[in-house]
């Protein structure tokens, strides 16, 4: 029996997996994404490669991963498929193998990044509010 692969749900699996939140990935991924929009997309069987591609840029993750995962192959995948000379779309490519504790520190800085930027954006309404309230 063939199993259907849904792609949404691969992409929510390896956003969780990494410890990213739907919030920090649409930052990530540019001005026409928000936080609904990656929920909506998550629920979407089939993605459009485009968007796959980006997706891929983002998390650090091979498009074949989002396309052919399945439960039981789920570490198989983030074991054998990413590595720092992994090349998209190349089966003949050789891979470097990195456990997930790697994937994680690539996204540290990131996530670093966006938190920091909203501890900015809090003082700032802050401020804000302590001027209107002059």
């Amino acid at each position: 029996m063939e199993q259907k692969i849904h792609q949404g749900r691969n992409v929510k699996r390896f956003r969780e997996m990494l410890g990213i939140k739907q919030e920090a990935l649409a930052f990530d991924l540019g001005n026409d994404w928000n936080q609904k929009k990656i929920s909506m997309l998550e629920q979407k069987e089939l993605i459009e490669d485009d968007i796959l591609n980006q997706i891929s840029n983002s998390l650090k993750i091979p498009v074949e991963a989002f396309q052919n995962f399945d439960e039981e192959q789920a570490i198989n995948i983030i074991s054998n498929t990413f590595g720092d000379n992994a090349c998209v779309g190349n089966p003949n490519s050789t891979f470097n193998f990195n456990p997930i504790e790697e994937l994680k520190k690539l996204h540290e800085e990131k996530i670093n990044l966006f938190e920091r930027m909203l501890k900015e954006k809090d003082e700032m309404m802050a401020r804000l509010e302590k001027l209107i309230n002059k």
